[in-house]
């Protein structure tokens, strides 16, 4: 099939490459607006408890769920003088009058948006649904706040937090492509010793890598897709798209030195670089292909647009390429750079796998130590989600935060929902009045409860009895704070309570009351819980849930594919092995780095105290494909060895001989790539760019140069071993590259 391809690509080489620049040419307009086609967040899921809950608010109470919070500071005022009122007035007056917004608290009404020092007051905005769709809604409630003289605005909130991590996004996706290319580019002049060379993966990758943002820009009109595909895609993208070209042109220079002609080299070379290159994307894929299977349109967007990616370098690579190829023919190694070439049959990569295969013990159990070592601090691991603090402290939603953190009742702003539903009756009803009282009772005993805010705790002073005489009759309620407080918490069989923790929402205490809050509801009630802890609680429970299920698909899929490709029982296995060590070692490294804090100052970030959640799944379906990736192609080279010789210990050698040198080169493009990430400024970014990095290192290096070897030296020929009625069950293997050269004459 792959020498097919190759023929077609030679026989249409000037279609194929027209047809290339064509879709590039159409695709290359969309591209600087495709981040503005994507949508931040994908944290919440419409199944979850807590989202069911804000549902059920919003069908009954009409709540709104968009709000900014504008927080009025002076160094000069104190909240409750008339000047400072008077000013927070004006300076609100524009914001009151805009359609879009639907209620505005008075200021300073709520003792807890006071700041403890009196010098500050956080407003909560209340906003409509359609100043959801406003391109940028934090814009224009800004032009709407009045400056006054002796008062600092600010402006927090989750829109402001979107739109924070939005224009970022781009900012880093900017920075990191202007750092990534030269060095990129730099190591493929070096591996190829040629400019011409060196250039045609750029291109090729590039173009490929470029056809795909622009395709989830497209993508992006008819779904939803998150602003957090674009990095995860452009990192992949520039990596794979150059690691596929890379391999090919590599082989192509190899066959070229033996075959009778240029389109012999070009068939040759699809037909077993180009075969290891669609399995190796096939490997990626269905990792990728397992995030879209999460409930989070994080998750499923990353893996959409990770999917469209790799889909797209492996076409270019197996098409687009070697069209070129047979176009620039001996050509290819066109300007060459005075570099040293490396001496055949005597290289590092054939010494290193004798000297490992001579100890192999040796050399196995001290690198799976290291491994373990490096993976030891995920032992440890905390998983959160994300809030402002993963931002840069000079954006505005990064500084509200700080402001909120540093000056205000921090678990006050940020309370903890609980929609309450009755069986039977009416909220006011005299039995549901005694039930929710003896309830409250129960929340407020907690000892991680600061208080509890609800129509039957408006004032300690007020007795059970009080409460049922009030609500026996509603609409003769007279006094208007009571009034106020069932308008706005109760509608007919649901009322919300609102739990103070002691604790900020991102702290462990608040989860811990939050599960306890979840294990004890009352007989006589429906109860949901909500708020920004129980949204993290949600996020991570389900991620932690549902990964195990996802990381067993992969791992099964992909071990079935390599049981195809390479007919052997044993190395699918013993290669899902070597992935788990490379990626858990990553895995330390994320919780070493960013939960512990060290190298914080080095890497220019704050310790987070915790692992975002959905770091190590976009982690772990991503890494596996690309550790699966150089896999396919030293065994390739391994197995075409093992059937030409059937020694074992010659074709450990001489596949690490062939494909070390290229495996190695093709992993420093992508820590390259994935460092240059580190120039982000969300600290989300950095740890996905900073985890690849270190995994794609360690598994070109430790797991390729000394496992791959050494484990490959202890099983010997068992390598290979195929029970005869699983071998009657696949297709009949031809190595290629031997009857080729006679087709080819």
């Amino acid at each position: 099939m792959f020498a097919a391809l190759g023929h077609l690509a030679v026989r249409w080489r000037w279609g194929v490459l027209v047809l290339w620049a064509i879709v590039f040419a159409l695709c290359l307009p969309a591209l600087p607006g495709v981040a503005k086609t994507l949508r931040p967040g994908g944290f919440a899921s419409d199944d979850l408890e807590s989202q069911r809950a804000i549902a059920l608010l919003e069908e009954k109470l009409g709540l709104d769920t968009t709000s900014v919070q504008v927080i009025l500071t002076s160094e000069r005022l104190r909240v409750q003088d008339p000047a400072f009122l008077a000013q927070a007035e004006a300076a609100l007056a524009e914001l009151r009058r805009w359609p879009l917004v639907r209620t505005i608290a008075p200021v300073a009404s709520d003792p807890a948006q006071v700041a403890a020092d009196g010098r500050a007051v956080a407003v909560n905005v209340v906003l409509t649904r359609e100043a959801e769709r406003l391109p940028s809604l934090p814009g224009e409630i800004t032009r709407r706040l009045v400056p006054q003289p002796d008062l600092h605005i600010a402006l927090g909130g989750g829109p402001v937090f979107y739109e924070d991590i939005l224009r970022i996004s781009e900012d880093d996706l900017r920075r990191a492509e202007l750092l990534a290319i030269p060095f990129a580019a730099l190591a493929l002049l070096v591996v190829f010793r040629s400019v011409v060379a060196a250039l045609l993966p750029a291109v090729v990758g590039g173009m490929a890598a470029a056809i795909a943002l622009a395709g989830i820009g497209f993508l992006a009109q008819v779904m939803p897709l998150s602003i957090f595909a674009l990095n995860v895609a452009t990192l992949l993208g520039l990596g794979l798209g150059v690691d596929y070209s890379l391999f090919l042109v590599s082989r192509f220079r190899e066959e070229l030195e033996r075959r009778p002609s240029v389109d012999a080299a070009v068939v040759a070379t699809v037909a077993t670089a180009g075969r290891a290159v669609f399995f190796s994307g096939l490997t990626v894929a269905i990792g990728l292909a397992a995030l879209t299977f999460f409930r989070f349109n994080l998750l499923r967007s990353v893996g959409i647009g990770g999917l469209l990616v790799v889909t797209l370098a492996v076409l270019a690579a197996l098409t687009a390429l070697p069209a070129l190829l047979a176009l620039l023919g001996r050509r290819v190694n066109a300007l060459a750079l005075p570099l040293p070439a490396p001496r055949e049959g005597t290289g590092l990569w054939r010494r290193l796998a004798h000297a490992v295969m001579r100890r192999p013990l040796m050399v196995l159990l001290p690198t799976l130590a290291v491994l373990l070592a490096l993976g030891a601090p995920f032992l440890e691991v905390r998983l959160g989600a994300p809030d402002a603090s993963i931002l840069p402290p000079d954006r505005p939603s990064r500084q509200a935060y700080e402001l909120l953190r540093q000056r205000f009742d921090l678990p006050a702003t940020t309370p903890i929902l609980i929609t309450v539903r009755t069986r039977q009756g009416k909220v006011l009803d005299p039995e549901n009045v005694e039930a929710l009282a003896r309830y409250v009772g129960r929340i407020q005993a907690h000892p991680a409860v600061a208080r509890v805010e609800s129509i039957v705790s408006l004032d300690p002073r007020f007795t059970l009895d009080q409460y049922r005489l009030m609500y026996a009759n509603p609409q003769r309620i007279a006094d208007s704070y009571v009034q106020a407080a069932v308008a706005s918490s109760v509608a007919d069989d649901v009322t919300v309570l609102r739990v103070i923790s002691r604790a900020p929402m991102t702290d462990p205490r608040s989860y811990e009351l939050v599960g306890a809050l979840r294990n004890s509801r009352p007989a006589e009630f429906e109860v949901l819980v909500d708020g920004g802890s129980a949204g993290v609680v949600d996020y991570v429970n389900t991620l932690a849930h549902d990964f195990p299920l996802a990381a067993l698909a992969i791992m099964l899929t992909t071990g079935l594919i390599l049981f195809v490709l390479l007919r052997s029982l044993l190395l699918p296995l013993k290669a899902i092995m070597m992935n788990l060590f490379s990626i858990l070692a990553s895995y330390g490294a994320l919780v070493w780095v960013f939960q512990q804090g060290h190298l914080s100052q080095l890497l220019g970030v704050a310790p987070l105290g915790f692992v975002e959640a959905s770091i190590p799944v976009i982690m772990f379906c991503t890494l596996f494909g690309l550790s699966m990736d150089y896999e396919v192609f030293l065994l390739s080279r391994i197995q075409e060895a093992y059937q030409q010789s059937g020694d074992n210990a010659l074709a450990v050698a001489e596949g690490l001989e062939r494909s070390g040198r290229i495996i190695t080169s093709a992993a420093l493009i992508v820590v390259v790539v994935s460092l240059s990430f580190l120039s982000a400024e969300m600290v989300l970014v950095k740890a996905l760019g900073l985890g690849i990095a270190i995994a794609v290192a360690l598994d070109a290096t430790l797991v390729r140069g000394l496992l791959v070897p050494a484990t490959m030296r202890l099983l010997g020929d068992l390598n290979w071993w195929l029970p005869r009625s699983l071998s009657r069950l696949l297709p009949p293997v031809q190595l290629e590259s031997q009857p080729l050269a006679e087709g080819a004459q």
